[in-house]
C-alpha cells in the first residue's frame, strides 16, 4: 500500500525539483578531471507552517534516495511574543526529520514598503546569507497554487502590468536559488499531508489578521469571488499568472533586442525609433533604462513609466520628469536622456 495520495502528490513535485537541480549539478565542471562534483545541498524554508512542514517532509524522505544533502532554516522575523521559542521548535522538527544543516536566523524587521514587503525583504536576505555560507545549490520554498492566486489578485488590485500579473516563478533568485515546488498544489493537500504524517504545524495569527492585505484576500476575497464565479478562481488565476509570465518573457527578450536598435551612436535613446516600437516593448525599454540608471525596481511603478512614455507620444514641451532614485528623464533634441540628476 502507497503512501496518502496528498504525501505521495507532494514528495513528486519535490522530486521533479530535486531531477532538475541534480541534472544542472552534474553539468557543473569538478574541481579536479575525472572528478564527479560533490553531491549538492538542498535547504527548505520553514515557518512552521503546514506548507513549509509538508515540504521539509518531503525534501528529507526524497533527498537521501538521490544522493542530496538536505538541510533547513527558518527565520525568526520577531515580530510576535515568543517568536524565538517557536524557531527553536521548527529547527527541532526539521531536525527530527533527519534534516542537516538546520540553521534559524533572527533578523529586524524595517519599514520600507510596508510590514509585508519589509518582513519578505528581511526574510529573503537572511536566507540568502545562509545559502552563500552553506554553498546550496538552492532553497525550496513552499509557496501554493492558493498563495499564486493571491499574488495575482494582488498585482491586479495594484493596477500592475503582466509581468506582476505572472506572479511568483518557480524559479528565482541568484542564479535560480528559490525553487518552488507546490505552486501547482493547493494548500489543502500540504495540510493533509502533515495531518496524515502526524507533522505538528503551526498556524501564523498574521494570517488571519485583517490588518494584512493578503490576510484579507485570503479569508475575504477570495471566498467572495469563489461565491459570485464559483469554484475553480484558485485554478484560473494560478493559470492566468503562467499564461502571463510566458507572454512577459516574451516581451522582456523583444524589448532586450529592440533596445540595441534604438540608441544613437552615443547611447543615448532615439525618441522617433522608440515611438515606432509597440508600446509593451517600448515601455519595457524605458524601464530597463530607468534602472540602469539608479532608480530602485522595486520603487519604479506603472505611472512613473507612463509619464516618461509621454514625452515620447505626447511631447508637447514638458519638462523633466522625476524618477526614484533621483534619476531624471527628460527629452533634449529628439533624444530621451535618463540619469541621476
Amino acid at each position: 500500500m502507497g503512501p496518502h495520495p496528498a504525501v505521495a502528490a507532494i514528495r513528486l513535485a519535490v522530486r521533479r525539483v530535486l531531477h532538475d537541480l541534480l541534472t544542472e549539478h552534474h553539468r557543473t565542471p569538478a574541481a579536479l578531471p575525472h572528478e564527479l562534483p560533490p553531491p549538492p545541498l538542498v535547504l527548505v524554508a520553514c515557518s512552521g507552517g503546514a506548507d513549509s512542514m509538508a515540504l521539509a517532509s518531503a525534501l528529507a524522505f526524497e533527498a537521501p534516495k538521490l544522493g542530496i544533502r538536505a538541510g533547513g532554516v527558518t527565520v525568526d522575523h520577531g515580530l510576535q511574543p515568543g517568536s524565538d521559542t517557536r524557531a527553536t521548535e521548527v529547527v527541532q522538527r526539521l531536525r527530527e526529520l533527519g534534516l542537516d544543516p538546520v540553521d534559524s536566523v533572527a533578523v529586524t524587521v524595517g519599514r520600507t514598503g510596508g510590514p509585508e514587503a519589509a518582513a519578505r525583504d528581511a526574510r529573503y536576505a537572511a536566507l540568502d546569507t545562509v545559502a552563500e555560507r552553506h554553498g546550496a545549490a538552492a532553497v525550496l520554498l513552499g509557496h501554493t497554487r492558493d498563495d499564486q492566486a493571491e499574488t495575482v489578485l494582488l498585482g491586479l488590485a495594484r493596477g500592475s502590468g503582466i509581468r506582476s500579473l505572472s506572479g511568483m516563478a518557480a524559479v528565482s533568485g541568484t542564479g535560480g536559488r528559490y525553487r518552488r515546488p507546490f505552486l501547482e498544489l493547493d494548500r489543502q493537500t500540504a495540510r493533509k499531508a502533515c495531518m496524515v504524517q502526524s507533522l505538528p504545524v503551526w498556524d501564523d495569527p498574521h494570517n488571519a489578521d485583517p490588518a494584512y492585505t493578503r490576510s484579507r484576500l485570503r479569508h475575504e476575497g477570495l471566498p467572495a469571488l469563489e461565491k459570485a464565479l464559483g469554484k475553480g478562481v484558485v485554478e484560473a488565476l494560478a493559470r492566468t499568472a503562467q499564461l502571463s509570465r510566458d507572454d512577459a518573457d516574451a516581451l522582456d527578450s523583444w524589448a532586450g533586442q529592440a533596445e540595441a536598435t534604438v540608441r544613437d551612436a552615443t547611447g543615448l535613446l532615439e525618441c522617433a525609433k522608440l515611438y515606432a516600437l509597440p508600446p509593451a516593448v517600448r515601455r519595457r525599454v524605458l524601464r530597463r533604462a530607468a534602472i540602469d540608471a539608479g532608480a530602485p525596481a522595486g520603487s519604479l511603478f506603472a505611472r512613473h513609466i507612463e509619464e516618461v512614455d509621454r514625452l515620447i507620444t505626447g511631447w508637447r514641451g514638458q519638462g523633466a520628469i522625476n524618477l526614484p532614485g533621483k534619476v531624471v528623464a527628460q527629452r533634449q533634441g529628439g533624444r530621451l536622456v535618463i540619469r541621476q540628476g
